[in-house]
């Protein structure tokens, strides 16, 4: 049997485990006419987040904060992919899923916003664009002209 192209990178020099992944295979639903119905070409990937070692443990609580709707099993990621015909595609796909659902989930929090203060030149001149406005539309509404 051929090799996945991997490793699978989530971020860094830390990547998915060959040895951590659980593979299930299944008949897939969809076109495929005669060939259907005989292979099973469907991927389930399941991944352990709860009990990996493979991950910085920082990383690790993260995950498991960020993906919890996700989990199964009490911290078992699952990724099925079953967009093409062949087994071989459908495994790329899910593992390919897999890394970056963990890179999205292990990614450091934004740095927060740091408020700043509206200098007052800005303030002025909206205020004075507002009076303009406000005059020009005065000027339409016809009240005193004779």
């Amino acid at each position: 049997m051929e090799r996945m192209s991997g490793p699978y990178v989530i971020r860094g020099s830390v990547s998915l485990p060959e040895s951590e992944l659980t593979w299930r295979f299944s008949r897939s639903s969809g076109p495929g006419g005669q060939h259907v119905n005989t292979s099973d070409s469907q991927a389930e990937l399941r991944f352990d987040l709860a009990r990996t070692e493979a991950l910085p443990e920082v990383w690790k609580q993260r995950a498991l904060e960020r993906l919890a709707g996700r989990l199964v099993d009490g911290g078992v990621l699952v990724v099925r992919a079953a967009e093409h015909r062949s087994q071989w595609r459908n495994r790329e796909r899910a593992l390919v899923r897999m890394a970056s659902l963990l890179a999205e989930a292990t990614a450091p929090p934004p740095p927060q916003r740091r408020r700043k203060k509206v200098p007052r030149g800005v303030n002025e001149r909206r205020l004075r664009q507002k009076k303009q406005r406000s005059e020009i539309k005065k000027g339409r509404s016809g009240r005193g002209w004779q």
